[in-house]
């Protein structure tokens, strides 16, 4: 076994970058996937709790990567998720560099289907570092102007690291029916996906469900309509042939 790693990051923050790496995560899972994912924004920990590890962590990706503990003892298997295992980041400090993310991802490569890496907002030095190490990326933004002015620049970065466009692709994520129109800040998905310059693999419904499962920490109900998308663009990075649904 060979794990595919996937970056999962955005330009600006408060995109939900975190709820939707948990969220694919979880529905890779239910497609019967081991997956694995690392969370790297220290300081803004919240993987740990909308995955339902809370409480359950003794070792994060901090110890990990300075050699304090194996990797091993840093994993947490969900309870909520079946299949899904995280590495949380520190509540604070620490630094992510590559090189011991890399023996990490090396290390853990026979164990899992998929790594997921959860990057920090922005282009900073989590972003740096899985974007030398990531097979694909995943590029979550919300429809709002700034957030797509950035995600261009971050898809960008993302395509002139020598990754073919068919390995970088774009996740919606928030959206409504009042997310577009003439009266709304971005006109229909078309203006997102030409702004970014990538192509959409799922738009996630805004759902409250969504967020208050992710703020107590239980698990997401299978039939709400944000679980269903998840469900869907977890099919569509194995390869389905899953029709595009907007809300």
């Amino acid at each position: 076994m060979n794990a595919q790693t996937i970056m999962i990051c955005s330009g600006k923050g408060g995109t939900g970058k975190s709820t939707v790496s948990v969220l694919l995560g979880a529905q890779l899972g239910a497609w019967g996937r081991r997956v694995l994912l690392i969370e790297l924004d220290s300081g803004l920990r919240s993987v740990d709790m909308i995955a339902g590890v809370y409480g359950k962590t003794v070792y994060d990706i901090e110890d990990v990567l300075c050699g304090r503990c194996d990797g091993s003892k840093a994993i947490v298997p969900s309870p909520l998720y079946p299949g899904l295992s995280v590495i949380s980041a520190p509540y604070e400090g620490g630094e992510v560099r590559a090189a011991p993310l890399a023996g990490l991802i090396l290390a853990m490569r026979e164990y899992f289907d998929y790594i997921l890496l959860d990057t920090a907002a922005g282009m900073g030095a989590p972003f740096t570092a899985a974007n030398r190490l990531a097979d694909r990326a995943l590029v979550v933004l919300t429809p709002d102007p700034v957030a797509l002015r950035d995600g261009r620049i971050v898809a960008d970065a993302l395509l002139q690291s020598g990754r073919p466009a068919s390995a970088v692709r774009l996740v919606m994520n928030r959206v409504s029916r009042s997310s577009f129109g003439k009266d709304a800040a971005v006109f229909d998905l078309d203006e997102c996906i030409d702004t970014v310059g990538l192509q959409l693999i799922a738009a996630i419904p805004e759902s409250r469900t969504l967020q208050r499962a992710g703020a107590a920490g239980t698990a997401l109900p299978q039939d709400c309509p944000a679980a269903i998308a998840g469900h869907a663009l977890a099919g569509r990075i194995l390869g389905e042939r899953i029709p595009l649904t907007c809300f």
